[in-house]
């Protein structure tokens, strides 16, 4: 079964991209494959237009080379030494204490070195789970965390990713095909009974000459609504989310008085963004189905209006829109969109505002709109990526320093992201740099003890947590941030925000003394 699920897998990546890139095969150089469970089979004599048909044990189709056990041991090969090339030549510029910034670094990853190695994640993704694959994942992602951190090759995998923010490329890679699966409408456990928002099929465009020239026009101020109120139907439309909760809401006038509200009530999961196109969507509905000839949509959402008349969005509900529209338009109705400016004292738009507020707050119905965003699969995949990540940080027995400021990878990875490092900063927070106890070990220093007394070790900890040469530095930041440094108030310095900067500066102070003492 787990054969036949990735035989799938590669053949649905093959038609979808395939068949986008036209795939044109040459008969002089088609090669075909057996894939089988067999152990024992005959293998087969294949004829093409006269030519002979080589089999092969591997086959490269679109960057993605498959193999007859379906092992992808090959396609991890090729895609580890691609981004090793890339590492080599990013080293030479990227030193610890000179080089390209880590933002720089980091969006070098992000946006040519993860693309590489996620490339075609729906096909192999089985493969990331073995764990001779992890440790070749684990070692070129290292490099690049320790590049971006600053850090000494010495560093640990762990720490290096924790410090850089980074989830692990195994569990990536499963986020990549879980979202890819779920996108084809695949059931994942992580989404329960809830069913996720499928774009509209590329197919069911209208032809190019049949596409709606449509535009929507800017209104800032009252007098410009006032200017452009000549349509005998106006519908001002609105979304909100608040308390978790999603509702959307229209508010229907004629020239100077409203004749007629709607609430609608959307799923908790729902986004904002959903919201106002659901309340556009109903306000075309409304469109069609009025007597009047001329008709002018109201909202405070750019975004939603930008796709709408757009022409290359594939929402579904902005395809419903467009679809809605056309009829209007073979009604010879005039409908008009118009982008209101939000809070600035339109009655109509202040009304649907509230309204949606309340359709939000109040309703107790089943909801109008259930469809699941991608943006909410990304995020209860990434919830899940995390607590395995953190599982696997806390059972790790490295990053023993890493770990009293971070004791578990779920609060850290949040706090790493409102951290600056420096070079410093990170031998502080990895205990990996200039200090006696680590040279010590590397033989560049024959004692490890610090100054203070004989036989007890320079390390991190003992700095910034016991040295009495530095007690006045210490009890002053512990008036000012009202905590005791020690090791068991270090994870709960570092949660808050004001302590947390005051007690790096002290800690980037202690370590710059004596790093330079120990050159």
């Amino acid at each position: 079964m787990e054969v036949q699920r990735q035989a799938n897998a590669a053949l649905a990546y093959v038609q979808e991209w395939g068949v986008s890139n036209k795939l044109k095969f040459a008969p002089q150089k088609t090669k075909a494959m057996i894939i089988t469970n067999k152990m024992k089979y005959d293998s087969p004599l294949l004829h093409m237009g006269g030519i002979n048909i080589q089999l092969s044990r591997e086959i490269k189709i679109l960057g993605l080379t498959i193999d007859d056990k379906l092992t992808f041991n090959a396609h991890v090969t090729n895609t580890c030494i691609k981004v090793q090339n890339i590492y080599k030549q990013l080293s030479r510029a990227a030193k610890v204490s000179w080089g390209l910034h880590p933002q720089v670094i980091q969006t070098i990853y992000t946006a040519v070195v993860e693309p590489i190695v996620l490339y075609a994640a729906g096909a192999w993704a089985p493969a990331a789970k073995k764990l001779g694959v992890r440790k070749r994942l684990s070692a070129i992602q290292r490099s690049f965390a320790q590049k971006m951190t600053k850090a000494y090759r010495t560093v640990s995998l762990n720490s290096a990713l924790i410090l850089a923010g980074m989830l692990p490329l195994d569990l990536r890679i499963q986020e990549a095909a879980t979202l890819f699966e779920a996108k084809r409408g695949i059931f994942q456990p992580v989404l329960g009974d809830r069913e996720i928002e499928v774009k509209a099929l590329y197919t069911t465009k209208p032809h190019p000459a049949e596409q709606m020239d449509l535009k929507f026009t800017n209104l800032v101020d009252r007098i410009e609504v006032e200017t452009h109120n000549k349509q005998a139907v106006r519908i001002f439309t609105d979304g909100s989310k608040i308390e978790g909760k999603v509702g959307a809401a229209l508010s229907i006038w004629n020239y100077e008085t409203e004749t007629k509200t709607l609430k609608l009530k959307l799923d908790s999961h729902c986004s904002v963004y959903q919201a106002e196109l659901v309340a556009l969507s109903r306000a075309a509905s409304i469109a069609v189905q009025t007597k009047e000839k001329t008709i002018g949509i109201y909202s405070d959402s750019r975004s939603s209006l930008e796709s709408v008349v757009g022409k290359n969005s594939l929402h579904p509900l902005v395809a419903n829109i467009r679809d809605k529209l056309r009829v209007c338009r073979n009604q010879s109705k005039e409908v008009l969109l118009f982008w209101v400016k939000a809070h600035a004292g339109l009655e109509g738009n202040e009304r649907a505002d509230v309204l949606a507020k309340e359709a939000a707050l109040t309703l107790k119905k089943r909801p109008d709109y259930d469809q699941c965003p991608v943006s909410f699969v990304k995020r209860q995949l990434r919830d899940r990526s995390i607590e395995e990540w953190n599982r696997r940080y806390k059972s790790d027995e490295t990053a023993a320093v890493t770990k009293l400021f971070f004791p578990d990878a779920t609060s850290g990875y949040k706090i790493v992201k409102k951290i600056e490092l420096t070079m410093v900063m990170t031998q502080v927070l990895t205990g990996h740099g200039g200090f006696s106890e680590y040279l010590n070990r590397f033989k560049c220093k024959e004692d490890p003890s610090c100054l203070c007394e004989p036989g007890v070790n320079e390390s991190v900890t003992h700095i910034i947590l016991d040295c009495p040469m530095y007690g006045k530095e210490r009890f002053e930041i512990e008036m000012e941030i009202n905590k005791k440094v020690s090791s068991s108030n270090l994870s709960l310095i570092m949660l808050e925000e004001s302590s947390r900067n005051l007690f790096l500066e002290y800690c980037i102070k202690i370590a710059e003394k004596v790093i330079k003492r120990n050159k």
